[in-house]
Parts: structure tokens; sequence; C-alpha cells
């Protein structure tokens, strides 16, 4: 067995990504560390109701969703640490991470980056107060609650388009605030927000700050031509200014693109061996709690493949338990 302060996995993140990896190393027998970080369970945390993740036919509340994936990955031996990572070492064999404050590192001979990505936000004085109860940056996720409802979606880009579009199929009025009267959103994108009866445009304004007490009512407004302040009435206050994927901890030791996502060179695996990504941190088309809980799964059995390869899976069962009995029945025994 590996020692106490070195494991075969260690996965940096605790969103959906981070604990689905976790859940599928550790009942793989793989010694399992996960780096919770400070904000544990990820961008979920900050959601009420989730209504578009298999199995819960009523909905889920985030934070108690990212519990029972917590309970499920430590029901199978993976360890749990509420630390965020401040510096790690991919040079050599076993990998080095130091946990913040700390100055011994933790070993592993596998590392999984699930540190997710987070919806870029204006900083307005209410708008964290708010998050959850009306404030979004996700109307993929948030969408359904604002039927029939007033919303406004902050931007420019494509993100604003497609979050108007997305909006335009629930809610009454959908009003697309903008700085500028020249949008940075590509020509198609822009026709189809500009054809769809339920959106409004409403540009030269800066947003000043979001409006209400227990949820949002309004947004106060700036024209940025006359200086003149007024209120918009809206149920629903969107960003959609782009996201920014946690990754600056591991800038230069890993290939990124010029977002800073990290790179999947073959399947979850990236320009470092033995080093995978998982979620959003290398996910810039979907950012889906789902999706990012298959990528963690993916992780775990590249990892765990990988380890097989090196022959270093030292805790790793027969590798039946990733499907590699010839055996249906067999192979089917072991997932259970």
């Amino acid at each position: 067995m590996l020692a106490r302060d070195q494991y075969d996995v260690v996965i940096v993140g605790s969103g959906p990504a981070g604990y689905t990896s976790a859940l599928y190393a550790s009942r793989a027998s793989l010694s399992t560390l996960v780096f919770q970080g400070f904000e544990m369970g990820g961008q979920l945390m900050l959601t009420s109701d989730v209504e578009n993740y298999p199995g819960y036919k009523d909905g889920v509340m985030g934070p108690e969703m990212m519990d029972e994936f917590e309970a499920q990955a430590a029901r199978f031996g993976a360890e749990m640490r509420p630390d965020n990572v401040e510096r790690v070492d991919f040079s050599e064999r076993p990998f080095k991470l130091w946990a913040e404050g700390e100055d011994e590192p933790v070993l592993s001979q596998t590392v999984v980056i699930a540190t997710g990505a987070k919806a870029k936000w204006l900083g307005l004085e209410n708008e964290q107060r708010l998050m959850g109860r009306g404030v979004s940056g996700c109307a993929t996720c948030d969408g359904f609650f604002f039927t029939g409802k007033k919303v406004a979606v902050v931007g420019g880009g494509d993100t604003a388009m497609e979050e108007a579009l997305f909006l335009a199929k629930f809610a009454s009025e959908v009003k697309i605030l903008h700085r500028r009267d020249e949008f940075r959103a590509s020509r198609i994108m822009l026709e189809r927000a500009q054809k769809n009866p339920v959106i409004e445009f409403v540009t030269n304004v800066a947003v000043e700050d979001v409006l209400g007490e227990e949820s949002v009512t309004g947004a106060l407004l700036r024209d940025t031509q006359t200086d003149e302040e007024y209120e918009l009435e809206v149920d629903g206050f969107f960003t959609a200014i782009g996201h920014e994927p946690s990754t600056k901890l591991f800038k230069g030791l890993v290939e990124m693109d010029d977002a800073g996502y990290i790179l999947q060179k073959e399947h979850t695996m990236t320009s470092v061996p033995g080093v995978f990504a998982a979620g959003d941190v290398s996910d810039i088309r979907y950012r889906q709690a789902v999706t990012a809980a298959g990528d963690g799964c993916r992780s775990a059995i590249d990892a765990e493949r990988w380890l097989e390869e090196q022959g270093e899976a030292e805790g790793a069962e027969d590798p039946s338990v990733w499907e590699a009995a010839k055996d249906p029945a067999e192979a089917a025994a072991a997932r259970e």
C-alpha cells in the first residue's frame, strides 16, 4: 500500500466532476484524495433548485445534491480535505501538491484537475446577495423558473444572445442590456435575437445595481449618454459576459487554450502524462452538472487504466471493474 500522504489519485476540485471522479476511483480501490477547496461543491452551491439532473424527478437543491455526491464518494473510501491547493509540481512523478499554508506536499501517481469555471460577474453590490434568488449566470440551468416573467440579460456577445434566445422560450419579456449600441456577437446570433419577438434591446446603458430584498425586482440602469438613472422592472437578472476557468494554478504546467481552458490531449489526459482534466476546466460548450459528472467518470477510468499500463495501480482491483472482462455477466457482477 502507498504511504499515508501518497495516493494513486488526487483530485483537485469538488463539484460534480471532482466528486464523480472520486467515486469511480475509490470504487476501483484506488487510494483517492479530494482537495475540496474552500468553496466546496462548486457552482452548484449557489444554485437553488436543480431540475435537469437525471434521477431527481422533483428536483433537488444544489447544496443538497453536492452533499450526496460527497457522501457517495466517501462511502467507497475517498478522503476529503477542505483545503485549497496553492502549488503543484508536475515535473516528475509522484506529482507533488501543496495545501495552502503547508510545507510538506501530498504525493500522487495521478492528478485529476476538476477546479471548474466561474461565470464572470459585474461586481455589483447586490449581485452576490441575490444569487439564486433571481440573479443567475446560467440560462440553461435556471430559465425554466422564469416562465411568464420578465428577465434582463447583460452582455453583447454570442453568450448574451444565446442566453436571451434560450430565456425567450420561457419568459414573457427578455431585455438585453448593453453599454453600447454595437455588439460583439456574430452577425447570425445577433440577427436571431433581433428577430425574436420576445427579445428587446436596451442599449447605451450601464447596470448600476440589482434591486430587491428577498428576490430580484428590478435593475438600476444609467444612460451612458445622458447619465440619467432609472429603474427597469424585471424578475430575473442574468449576467452573460463570459466564463473564466479556474485554472490559474496550472498555468504553464499543462497546455491551455487562449482563454485558459485546459486541453484534453488523449481522452481526458492533459499534455502531462498522468494528469487529467474533468468538467468545466476543459468544457467551453456545455458547462452542465451532468456533463461535468460524465467527465469525472471518464477521468477516473482514464487514470485507472493509465496506472495499469504503467504497472502502478497499487490498490486497483481486477480491471473487469472497467468492463475489461470478456464475459458480460462477469463484467456486470464486477460493477456490483
